[in-house]
């Protein structure tokens, strides 16, 4: 049985998430095979290793074909912009706000529903079908808390973006390609400070964020970025089984997904281990 072990010491977001992943051995290329599976276009995928703060580690970005440049997603903006180079290197993907260009309409106005139409009726295996729609459902029942509205009448525009709902696909299919049976993350730094929305000025963490951290462990930081997102926070409380220090385990394969923000002396990088937890023998 597989443990994976996410080290999310500056924050997680769904790009950093992916990018860890295929730096600790999924196959970006099973990813893009994958995906292809899924109804969804106009995108392409990259990966490219860069250094944060001395550590080398893998950038995961979808590049929108109608952009012609990377959207640096899951990063941790709220000005959902394709360009800017949002606070703490993911992109805020955010349901029921508005996506900012006025592109491809169809792409910002999915609903929970649709999404769950679209994993359903895509020939994804049965395990990567399961684990997207868990990560999506926290999301839909945040948004639909703060917005008071029914779950299903949430409508994603930034998580119902391509990019959003790759990473979070991305993210699944990683998953069940490196067979992780069991999910362990460190307390989730969240961030401080504020970001700027379709609606105004939020404070960080942004409130379906903290809504969906209720219940699980949050580490004090004193950066004033957003350091997780709500695709992040999602990930986390939908997959983790426990949260704490890391177990006594046989660590195989180790990852670091980059964001897109570089933090002064601090590398902005998801760390992720894969391994098998040793278990202690009872005593005779």
């Amino acid at each position: 049985m597989k443990t994976l072990y996410i080290d999310c010491f500056s924050g997680i977001s769904g790009d950093m998430m992916v990018g860890a992943l295929i730096d600790a051995g999924a196959s970006f290329e099973n990813i893009q095979q994958e995906l292809q599976k899924l109804n969804v276009q106009g995108y392409q995928l990259n990966k490219r290793k860069v250094m944060k703060e001395g550590i080398s580690s893998t950038k995961f970005d979808v590049l929108l074909e109608e952009d012609e440049h990377v959207h640096e997603h899951a990063g941790y903006s709220h000005e959902h912009s394709h360009h800017h180079a949002h606070d703490q290197g993911h992109h805020h993907h955010h349901g029921t706000h508005s996506h900012g260009h006025g592109h491809d309409h169809d792409h910002h106005h999915r609903s929970y529903a649709d999404i769950l139409q679209l994993i359903e009726e895509s020939e994804l295996a049965p395990g990567v079908k399961e684990r997207s729609k868990q990560i999506f459902a926290p999301i839909a029942k945040s948004e639909a808390k703060i917005h008071h509205m029914p779950v299903e009448s949430v409508h994603f525009h930034e998580v119902g973006a391509i990019d959003s709902i790759v990473d979070i696909v991305a993210t699944a299919i990683a998953l069940e390609e490196l067979e992780i049976a069991e999910v362990i993350s460190a307390p989730v730094p969240l961030g401080s400070g504020s970001i700027r929305c379709a609606h105004g000025i939020y404070p960080v963490p942004a409130p379906a964020t903290m809504e969906m951290m209720k219940n699980i462990p949050i580490a004090p930081t004193e950066l004033s970025y957003e350091l997780t997102t709500p695709t992040g926070a999602a990930i986390v409380v939908s997959q983790a089984n426990t949260f704490g220090s890391l177990p006594a385990m046989k660590v195989g394969a180790i990852g670091y997904g980059a964001g897109t923000r570089d933090i002064p002396s601090r590398p902005n990088v998801l760390r992720v281990m894969i391994g098998e937890e040793v278990k202690k023998k009872p005593l005779a």
